[in-house]
């Protein structure tokens, strides 16, 4: 039959298992979301007594590593200058690396304007699971951010006018 997926495949030479992908996307989509499945989990096995401490330390989590990364923000504005004066370095890729810097510089802008403290009357187990979804995007920032500065800091010293000392750049609470 014409109407089917897989005899439409077949038409353009193409041959592949269509429920096979579909559970392989499905696999994959529950591996991705598990840790959140975890959290809730485990927050929903606690004693409610200690409610406000478990939020307090999961806020303290997400914040602590926004801090660190605010703390690195003027390297990303650095980086960019430092590759628009090398004319030893190609233009194209340091273009891409220009963009890679203000694309780390966007997502945390973007991470902080979204980010809002849940409001009191929330209860225990909606805030928790708004912390873990947090932690996971600004931990989605941190490595952004820490591979475009690192990829900078490579393509700088290959050009050998590098002003950054050899430390690294991906130190995380």
């Amino acid at each position: 039959m014409f109407g089917s997926p897989g005899n439409a495949l077949k038409r353009h030479g193409r041959q592949a298992n269509v429920p096979y992908l579909c559970a392989v996307k499905s696999i994959l989509s529950i591996f991705r979301t598990a840790p959140l499945f975890l959290a809730l989990l485990l927050a929903a096995c606690s004693p409610s007594a200690d409610a406000p401490a478990q939020e307090a330390a999961a806020e303290k989590r997400v914040l602590a590593v926004h801090d660190s990364l605010m703390a690195q923000m003027d390297q990303l504005y650095t980086r960019r200058q430092e590759l628009q004066k090398v004319t030893t370095l190609d233009t194209a890729i340091a273009g891409r690396q220009k963009k890679a810097l203000l694309a780390a510089e966007a997502a945390m802008m973007n991470w902080m304007h979204q980010y809002r403290r849940p409001a009191d009357t929330v209860g225990h187990l909606p805030k928790m699971v708004y912390y873990t979804v947090q932690q996971h995007k600004i931990d989605s920032v941190a490595h952004l951010m820490h591979a475009s500065l690192d990829s900078a800091d490579i393509l700088l010293r290959q050009a050998g006018t590098s002003s950054q000392s050899s430390a690294p750049t991906t130190t995380t609470p």
